[in-house]
């Protein structure tokens, strides 16, 4: 992928990362000042989301968890309307009403920002499931956390994904703690690129923190969606372990007990 990768793709994955990077600092800044109101939680790395928007095609839907304002930038909605409606102005892209976590845009394909936990998984399948009917050729993204893989409704929607084999990739943004408890104490099985074998989804871990490595998995995730062979499952980690995923997770495993 680097050598596909050329200048071009270089500068813009870098102007999309350095905007969300800048953006949410001035987010957390004008919350910690009292002009959000509510809650504002921060985006995990631009990485994830750059790399895979760069992997879609025109149509192509965006479905995610309260960690949102990344993935909006990503899909090209205006900062100045993403921070109007954080801070509650009628210019924001839900005039104001939805805040942090309740914004959408039919232009973009992007359908929220949910705040309850793994409730945009299901919904994402019913997305892809309308892609299949209407046999439009798109796939839809729905980004989870780890914490949220533990979600029954999480199984449910693979169950019927696979069943049907639904144009769908689920990207679960793993950075280990969920909402702070680590991820060993709440899960039994933490390879989560590895949660949809019963339903023989296949799976990758890649890491989160380069943005080649995730536009290259994204590519074939996407590809295999896309084509009719049904559901993917991206793991997203906070460190390299695409080559040595078994040495890293246990290296983490060791420093965390």
């Amino acid at each position: 992928m680097a050598s596909k990768f050329g200048r071009d793709n270089e500068l813009h994955a870098y102007r999309e990362m350095l905007l969300i990077r800048r953006f949410e600092e001035k987010a957390g800044q004008l919350y910690g000042m009292g002009l959000i109101r509510g809650f504002s939680p921060l985006h995990r790395p631009g990485a994830i989301v750059v790399g895979m928007q760069m992997a879609t095609k025109e149509g192509d839907q965006v479905i995610t968890g309260y960690r949102d304002h990344g993935h909006m930038l990503a899909c090209g909605m205006h900062p100045n309307g993403v921070m109007a409606e954080l801070t509650g102005r009628r210019g924001g892209l839900s005039k104001g009403k939805g805040g942090s976590m309740h914004m959408f845009s039919k232009e973009k394909h992007f359908y929220g920002g949910h705040g309850i936990v793994g409730a945009q998984v299901s919904l994402g399948t019913g997305i892809a499931f309308a892609n299949r009917y209407r046999e439009n050729g798109n796939v839809c993204l729905t980004y989870f956390g780890e914490g949220a893989a533990n979600q029954g409704q999480v199984y449910e929607s693979f169950n019927m994904a696979a069943l049907w084999k639904l144009p769908i990739v689920y990207v679960i943004e793993n950075n280990r703690y969920a909402m702070g408890t680590e991820m060993s104490r709440a899960s039994a099985q933490t390879d989560f690129s590895k949660r949809g074998v019963s339903f023989s989804i296949p799976g990758e871990p890649v890491d989160g923190m380069d943005v080649r490595a995730v536009c290259a998995a994204a590519q074939g995730a996407i590809e295999h969606a896309r084509t009719g062979k049904g559901p993917y499952i991206l793991e997203m980690l906070p460190t390299a372990i695409a080559d040595t995923p078994c040495r890293i997770r246990q290296s983490i495993a060791r420093r965390t007990r």
